[in-house]
């Protein structure tokens, strides 16, 4: 017996694989630089938390629309509130 997910998951983005190289790749310009040099300056232990941070920044980085909705939000344009947008992850809407 297998366990299904209930509803099937689509994911807009694909996953970054967790490693320096794949991170640094994702990054481009500026925030690449920032992050091999934060990585190369950090000892073993802290390596693991400096790439989850910039894994996240990618990440975001990578979504659908991220510009654009920077954009908007700093300018106060197409906001949504936190109901509608659990709604639209909820598939409600």
């Amino acid at each position: 017996m297998t366990a299904q997910p209930e509803f099937p998951v689509e994911y807009p983005v694909t996953a970054i694989p967790h490693t320096i190289n794949a991170i640094g790749d994702a990054l481009t310009g500026a925030k690449r630089a920032l992050f091999y040099s934060e990585v190369l300056a950090a000892d073993e232990t802290a390596v693991p938390g400096v790439m989850r941070r910039w894994w996240k920044a990618a990440m975001l980085d990578a979504a659908p629309g991220a510009e654009a909705s920077r954009a908007n939000a700093s300018a106060g344009r197409a906001l949504v509130s936190v109901d509608d947008l659990a709604a639209r992850v909820e598939g409600r809407r």
